[in-house]
């Protein structure tokens, strides 16, 4: 992919970087030409010098032919500006903006803009890390409200349908890896000695969770 990262702190160097491992094209805009510093020497990454919402140093970017766009920038502001840019006047395919300001986030997110918030992460895997520990995700979604999580289940709930398990709006049974095979659970389907179960789950439902997987369910 083209990826062009608005940014190049800690988190855009760190991102360019990677993504250049992985054998991205990767173009960096950032004010500060002192940001390239923090670049791999000899970091194949094109370094433009500029902000991240004007036309003329996007276009010298390369931004037409962009694949994705990465607003990763000290300033909200600055990030959801340049964001709506790529969106709205190049048609960028993918376009990320994160932000610092949890109270934002969801504001954004309405006009279209998916966002990362490192405050709601942080504090989602801090709390995942406290409180459920024995419950690690496989896999998160936005800021960590949403997880996939996989669980031998014990052996008193042997017996009983796996669509008991599912909470309106808090927890689902997606997956059951059962001697070595994966199946989708069905109506009807039993829980079986040995079965790895994959449970779509919010993240302020984990100790609900937990309550069925270390005791009987609904007590």
């Amino acid at each position: 992919m083209r990826v062009i990262v608005a940014g190049c702190g800690r988190v855009g160097a760190t991102l360019a970087t990677q993504l250049v491992a992985e054998g991205h094209d990767v173009r960096i805009v950032d004010r500060q030409p002192k940001a390239q510093k923090k670049l791999s020497p000899g970091s194949p990454a094109a370094f433009h010098v500029g902000n991240g919402f004007s036309r003329s140093v996007l276009e010298r970017a390369g931004i037409a032919h962009a694949d994705a766009f990465v607003a990763v920038t000290s300033g909200d502001n600055s990030n959801i500006v340049s964001a709506r840019t790529a969106r709205e006047t190049y048609r960028v395919p993918i376009v990320l903006a994160h932000i610092h300001d949890p109270r934002r986030a969801a504001i954004y997110r309405e006009l279209g803009i998916p966002t990362i918030s490192s405050v709601h992460w942080a504090v989602n895997r801090i709390h995942q890390a406290l409180l459920h520990r024995h419950l690690t995700p496989e896999l998160t979604f936005g800021n960590g409200e949403t997880l996939l999580v996989r669980s031998q289940l014990p052996s008193y709930l042997t017996g009983r349908q796996t669509t008991e398990f599912d909470v309106d709006g808090e927890i689902r049974v997606v997956e059951i890896t059962r001697a070595g095979r994966s199946l989708l659970p069905a109506h009807g389907v039993l829980a079986e000695p040995g079965d790895l179960v994959t449970f779509s789950v919010a993240a302020t439902a984990l100790g609900r969770l937990s309550g069925f997987l270390d005791k009987e369910l609904g007590t």
